[in-house]
């Protein structure tokens, strides 16, 4: 139920072997820092509409259009014909699919997005995994902070799994829709083809 096979297309991302031995997807979380570490050699190979900000540990695939604005700070790798929009901002620790759209005045932050993935307005993406086309509404936020203290949990059919997690936003399985102004609390997962309704 909570494994990467249930919720992505392992096929729809260069980066399974991420997901290699995890019982859970929100595993994959731990691992990340370490992951880019040992494979990013930094490259560019977008096209800046405009002036932006990337730093050194960043990988950029061909035919992305990064817009005025943007900063990227990295650890980064973002794939292939994707569009940054304007005043985006990618902080440490994320990967990006191929052809993906990250909008204007979106923020992610150690996550991983799936081929395809759109996070197109005004979203906030923390700690979190979207499957292949999934998609995010116009002010979608993904909460990845417990307001009590502790780890995350997550309830499943044999009742709750402690994910050992202080930060975990969500796993949003493949082609899943996300509508506008929605709140994902911290621990969320949505399976497959899932619809959440706006607001």
């Amino acid at each position: 139920m909570f494994s990467a096979a249930d919720l992505f297309d392992l096929d729809q991302t260069e980066h399974a072997a991420l997901f290699e031995g995890c019982t859970h997807a929100w595993e994959v979380l731990p691992r990340l820092k370490d992951y880019l570490k040992d494979r990013i050699r930094p490259g560019l190979r977008n096209r800046c509409d405009g002036v932006a900000w990337i730093g050194e540990q960043v990988v950029i695939g061909e035919g992305t259009v990064v817009e005025d604005g943007v900063m990227i700070k990295g650890p980064a790798i973002i794939g292939r014909g994707c569009q940054i929009r304007h005043n985006a901002y990618i902080r440490e620790q994320v990967i990006v699919g191929d052809n993906c759209v990250v909008g204007n005045a979106c923020e992610l932050k150690h996550s991983v997005l799936f081929n395809r993935a759109q996070v197109p307005h005004f979203n906030y993406v923390g700690d979190s995994i979207l499957g292949y086309r999934a998609h995010l509404g116009a002010g979608v936020k993904i909460s990845n902070v417990k307001l009590s203290s502790g780890t995350v949990q997550v309830e499943g059919e044999a009742g709750r799994i402690d994910t050992g997690l202080r930060k975990f936003g969500a796993l949003i399985g493949d082609g899943c829709d996300v509508g506008c102004t929605a709140v994902l609390n911290p621990g969320s997962v949505l399976g497959r083809g899932s619809f959440i309704y706006p607001t």
